[in-house]
């Protein structure tokens, strides 16, 4: 099986199994993901493959939606490129970035045993291109009401300091979650490519949410903060 056929193979399988996902983490937002991955990777030196495999396979089976279990993506994962027998370097190195990618993994104490490749940081850039802009605005907003949570709660500040489980057990207003990740992913951007993109889109959540807090109190100049 060539390499294209490998990918068109994995397209229909996440298609498939995404069917009915939250808008936030479905077939679309692995698409996105796809396409800046490939994207990124004009610009850098990697393995066209496994940056593919990683992009479509990243959110095959998202802890959030598995009661935190973050093993079964890379479990459903690797069953999957081994039916189609992928080789076993190229599976390796694509569940190393499924089980590496996420934000929450960022926030581990012990960073000495995570894992490193050019492939992760092109495909994390990529993943992280989706949280931003006017497309992670709505994704933030769809996944909060997914969640039934707040728009916004001036007496619930945002907590700068979380682990990664306190990340992981969150149900803090929408709005929070911008100054606990969004707006952090900027200056964790891997690529010179994933940084100009991501500082585009930066600029246009701030304006957002300036926008937001001048609309939520018309008598107040500034009833939040944004940077």
């Amino acid at each position: 099986m060539t390499d294209s056929e490998i990918v068109e193979q994995t397209i229909a399988f996440v298609k498939e199994t995404l069917k009915g996902a939250e808008g936030g983490h479905d077939w679309f937002h692995i698409q996105r993901v796809f396409k800046n991955t490939l994207l990124i990777a004009k610009e850098e030196k990697v393995d066209v493959l496994v940056v593919s495999l990683g992009a479509l396979l990243h959110d095959i089976a998202d802890a959030k939606f598995n009661n935190g279990d973050e093993t079964v993506g890379p479990k459903l994962a690797q069953q999957f490129l081994t039916e189609l027998k992928v080789d076993k370097k190229t599976i390796d190195h694509v569940i190393k970035i499924i089980e590496n990618i996420s934000f929450k993994n960022s926030l581990e104490k012990n960073k000495s045993k995570r894992f490193s490749s050019l492939e992760l940081e092109v495909v994390q850039d990529a993943d992280r291109l989706d949280a931003l802009g006017a497309i992670g605005i709505a994704r933030a907003f769809n996944y909060g009401g997914f969640k039934n949570r707040e728009l916004y709660n001036p007496d619930i500040a945002p907590n700068l300091k979380m682990t990664k489980e306190e990340y992981k057990k969150s149900k803090a207003p929408t709005l929070n979650h911008f100054y606990e990740k969004l707006l952090l992913l900027k200056d964790k951007m891997n690529t010179k490519t994933g940084t100009k993109l991501a500082g585009e889109r930066h600029i246009y959540m701030v304006d957002f949410l300036k926008q937001f807090y001048k609309e939520w109190d018309p008598l107040v100049s500034n009833t939040g903060f944004a940077h």
